[in-house]
């Protein structure tokens, strides 16, 4: 059986530092084993370009994997993997090689994909980060042989599906990162889809420039104010109430821990930059999402990697958390700022499901159809 899981882990002088994507896909394949499944193990690592490359070959993980797993997991090498798949017994795991180490990977081309569907005879997708590419390994195969979701997938989709599918009203989303320009389709989307938007970021800066607030040196798409006043009047014809920070945190450099000033946005100085949004306006953020049922989060409030511009994202993470952990909320969030936002907060475990996909949570906030999902739904 051909599984194609997320193993594209980070790795520091040949040892994983961070095993997120390898526990998320115990729940499948120990399950599968359990049953008696030989179980073949699909993924990628890194940007090969559709070259063996050592430096990313899945020999490196295998050992990380076995301890994860908590039993015995075999590296195969494209070279002979048929006849190294044929010794295999049932419950036997085992890692083939990089599947981006074929060219064809990448282009869904026919030829890979009869080679991977030859060392199986069903195959399930448990890759919802690596939905969003139509490659061999996660669209192909689905039309080749019969296919299945994950446990992981199944999960990550469920979750989906409540906050924006068919969420229960009113839906908030909190929408931050530094730039407007890489979230136009989400934003767009998502006026269509919410009662409340909240933004954050250095893109709130473009919204709040568009308003013809005065932003200072701040992080700004000047040449997106239009585009960002065009989303305000479809938020409004929507009927979403769009919310922006009222107060900020503001310095004149950019740095851990240098001198700030709480100010309106009407009071920021030609001098000096947005790096938070202010603690008046969160305490009102708050209440809008105490007054919500669903929330779907994408991207910090401020600068959050940089202290102490963390803040408004921790405060509005842990209210968050606590509204779900009350019952009142149900709260989704992707995206690798996020999560790393949220475990910063230590308020990673308390919502209702995080995402650790990237490009395709990002796709599916635009709307987007998923290739590697649609080819399940077929």
């Amino acid at each position: 059986m051909l599984v194609r899981e997320d193993l594209n882990v980070p790795m520091a002088d040949g040892r994983v530092t961070d095993d997120t994507r390898l526990r998320a896909t115990m729940a499948t394949v120990t399950e599968l084993a359990d049953r008696g499944a030989i179980v073949l193990v699909l993924a990628h690592f890194g940007r090969p370009k559709g070259q063996p490359n050592s430096e990313m070959s899945l020999a490196l993980v295998t050992k990380s994997y076995e301890a994860v797993l908590g039993r015995p997991v075999r590296y195969i090498d494209w070279e002979g993997a048929a006849d190294a798949v044929a010794t295999l017994q049932s419950g036997d795991i085992a890692v083939l090689e990089n599947t981006r180490f074929f060219g064809g990977e990448e282009k869904n081309d026919p030829a890979v994909i009869d080679r991977f569907a030859a060392l199986g005879d069903l195959y399930v997708n448990d890759a919802f980060s690596a939905a969003h590419r139509a490659h061999a390994s996660t669209e192909g195969l689905a039309h080749r042989l019969p296919a299945f979701a994950g446990r992981a997938m199944q999960v990550e989709l469920d979750a989906l599906e409540k906050a924006l599918g068919n969420p229960e009203h009113p839906v908030a989303a909190v929408v931050g990162g530094a730039k407007v320009s890489s979230k136009l389709d989400v934003l767009r989307h998502l006026v269509t889809k919410v009662d409340h938007l909240i933004i954050g970021g250095g893109m709130a800066n473009t919204f709040l420039a568009a308003r013809g607030v005065a932003v200072g040196k701040s992080l700004c798409e000047h040449d997106l104010t239009d585009t960002a006043e065009a989303i305000l009047d479809a938020a409004d014809k929507a009927g979403c109430t769009v919310h922006l920070p009222y107060d900020v945190v503001v310095a004149k450099e950019f740095r851990a821990n240098p001198p700030v000033r709480i100010v309106n946005v009407h009071e920021v100085a030609a001098d000096e930059m947005i790096l938070d949004v202010g603690p008046s306006a969160v305490e009102a953020l708050g209440d809008v999402l105490k007054n919500c049922r669903t929330l779907v989060w994408n991207g910090p409030m401020g600068a959050f990697e940089t202290p102490p511009f963390d803040t408004a994202t921790v405060a509005l993470a842990k209210t968050a958390a606590a509204l779900t952990q009350d019952g009142s909320l149900v709260s989704v969030a992707g995206g690798g700022d996020t999560v790393a936002a949220l475990n910063q907060a230590g308020v990673a475990d308390r919502f209702t499901f995080v995402s650790t996909a990237g490009g395709a949570f990002l796709e599916w906030m635009e709307g987007k159809d998923l290739p590697g999902v649609a080819a399940l739904m077929r």
